[in-house]
């Protein structure tokens, strides 16, 4: 699954315009790495999302195409900041 729509289905980001902005401005990062907004998703990435001044990292434990409200924060396990994740 693309990044920008992963995180528009996992509702880390309300919109895939949005989600797709945000990897154009370098503010989302894959494994340490800044990444493009057609980047493929796959289980165990690390992304990091930076909204301004706080940044979130997560780690992916699932990718599905259609996921209810509900069940979204079960795609991600959030992680605890460091200064080793942040890149």
């Amino acid at each position: 699954m693309r990044l920008d729509k992963y995180l528009k289905v996992s509702r880390l980001i309300k919109r895939r315009t949005v989600a797709n902005e945000a990897c154009d401005n370098e503010r989302v990062s894959v494994n340490g790495r800044v990444q493009r907004a057609s980047y493929e998703v796959k289980v165990g990435d690390r992304i990091a999302i930076r909204f301004g001044q706080r940044t979130v990292l997560v780690e992916v434990v699932s990718v599905a195409d259609n996921v209810g409200k509900a069940d979204a924060s079960a795609m991600y396990r959030e992680l605890p900041q460091s200064a080793d994740n942040l890149s």
